[in-house]
């Protein structure tokens, strides 16, 4: 039985679909105004992991993770550059496959953009109007929060405290200073290439609606699971529930998860504090597999503090797993069919009960590395069938449900593998001035060298 914590009754819910066994999933997706960071990729991984659970469990998957690719933030960095702002989306929305691929971040099904659905927001909006929920001023069309009486169920937030600010936005023309834009009038300075035509003149959609409309065309009115990081409750998500709730009469979703912020010295991760760090920049320094790795070793819904130190860990705690599944891998190719050792069986379903135990990640962590000791402790007593189990279940658990890939014999290079064999005959005849000197070269190339009991090596990449 698989546990979700639900943001809307903030406690532990047993996980029901609406469906017996297919899962409707929408997560948040980039504003591509700028190059993808941590901040996001914890988002990703975190739902990457969610999904990868569900499939692991028999659940069928639709998946929906949007890109707002028309955005205040695009249009003013599209003005500075002096080009189209489905440019500057596109350069990013590129940059986001390109790093996340990466981390191994599984594909959603489907990636909506707020461009291609332009009639549905029009439409979604009329019929806020019609049911008196929404008033236009002067080309903008606003959500009258008043109107909706569960208004503030997600964030907890009673209106009546409710203040104009920076995230809510004021304006002088609206009915309340809480009222949010469903629509924005085009202004003077803004391209053309970013407006539409509707029935309140030339414009284009505001921030909510646009999850709203895509999640509601894509899986239904009422959606299994919605999340994103915790910095979206509000006023994105809360403001999503109103509008889809009021225009459908239906509860718009059953669970909703969110991730804990990344933070640098305890602070936000963010653009506009400035200390934010791309995953480009972060992968020059470090291996995609350490940082996916170091994005699991907290509850999803703790705050990950960001640091060097932190991912060294993760780096030299990866290693020593990579020399574990390698020295295994160096003993056995074959694949078994299937677990049929008690003890190992035992330890798949703790590991698979953590996950079910709202996806605790740091928990089944836990467990991988009781199996790497296990297959360090009996690397060279065990038989042949119990390493090939032992190989297998290592896979099942680091690679298809943690997401984590696995490293790979450095065969297919024929300079390393001369000096792996003159380093093995080396050290047959104990020579053993010669075989640190080559294990120097090999050091120098980027590889770390494996010995095994049985005086066979393996050569591995270093992380």
């Amino acid at each position: 039985m698989i546990k979700v914590h639900n943001t809307l009754s903030n406690k532990k819910e047993e996980f029901k679909p609406q469906k017996e066994n297919f899962v409707s999933m929408y997560v948040c997706g980039v504003t591509p105004y700028d190059e993808v960071h941590l901040g996001h990729a914890r988002a990703y991984v975190v739902f990457d992991i969610i999904k990868r659970h569900l499939l692991k469990r028999g659940y069928k998957v639709k998946h929906v993770q949007n890109f707002t690719n028309v955005d205040d933030k695009i249009i003013k960095r599209s003005l500075e550059r002096n080009i189209k702002p489905n440019e500057l989306a596109q350069t990013y929305i590129d940059d986001y496959f390109a790093q996340t691929d990466k981390l191994n971040i599984l594909k959603a099904e489907i990636y909506p953009r707020v461009t291609q659905m332009i009639p549905e927001i029009i439409s979604f909006v009329k019929e806020l109007i019609d049911k008196k929920f929404a008033y236009e001023v002067d080309g903008d069309v606003y959500f009258s929060v008043a109107k909706f009486k569960d208004y503030g169920k997600l964030s907890k937030k009673k209106l009546d405290d409710l203040k104009a600010g920076a995230r809510v936005g004021i304006c002088n023309d609206k009915i309340a200073a809480c009222d949010f834009a469903l629509w924005k009038k085009t202004k003077e300075n803004e391209p053309q290439e970013a407006s539409w035509e509707s029935p309140w003149g030339k414009g284009r959609p505001g921030w909510h609606i646009e999850c709203s409309v895509m999640s509601s065309n894509l899986l239904g009115d009422t959606i299994d699971i919605h999340g994103g990081g915790q910095d979206l409750i509000f006023p994105h998500h809360e403001n999503e529930i109103a509008q889809s709730e009021a225009k459908t009469g239906k509860p718009f979703v059953k669970y909703w998860i969110h991730n804990g912020f990344v933070t640098v010295n305890k602070e936000k991760m963010s653009k506009s504090l400035n200390n934010f760090f791309t995953l480009k920049t972060i992968f020059e320094k470090y291996d995609p597999r350490v940082v996916r790795y170091y994005l699991l070793t907290q509850h999803y819904s703790s705050p990950l503090d960001f640091s060097d130190a932190g991912l060294e860990t993760a780096k030299n705690t990866l290693q020593g797993m990579d020399d574990a599944y390698l020295r295994l891998l160096s003993s056995t190719k074959e694949s078994a069919k299937e677990i049929t050792d008690k003890d190992l069986l035992d330890l798949q379903e703790n590991f698979l009960q953590a996950l079910d135990d709202d996806f605790n990640s740091e928990k089944a962590l836990s467990y991988l590395h009781e199996l790497k000791n296990t297959i360090l402790k009996e690397l060279f007593i065990a038989k042949l069938q119990r390493l090939v189990q032992l190989k297998k279940l290592y896979e099942d658990l680091a690679e298809t449900s943690l997401g984590i890939l696995l490293p790979k014999e450095q065969n297919n290079n024929d300079e390393l593998q001369k000096l792996l064999k003159d380093r093995n005959e080396a050290r047959k005849d104990k020579n053993w001035a010669e075989s640190d000197r080559i294990r120097n070269i090999i050091d120098e190339k980027g590889y770390k060298i494996v010995d095994n009991k049985d005086g066979s090596s393996v050569l591995m990449k270093k992380i």
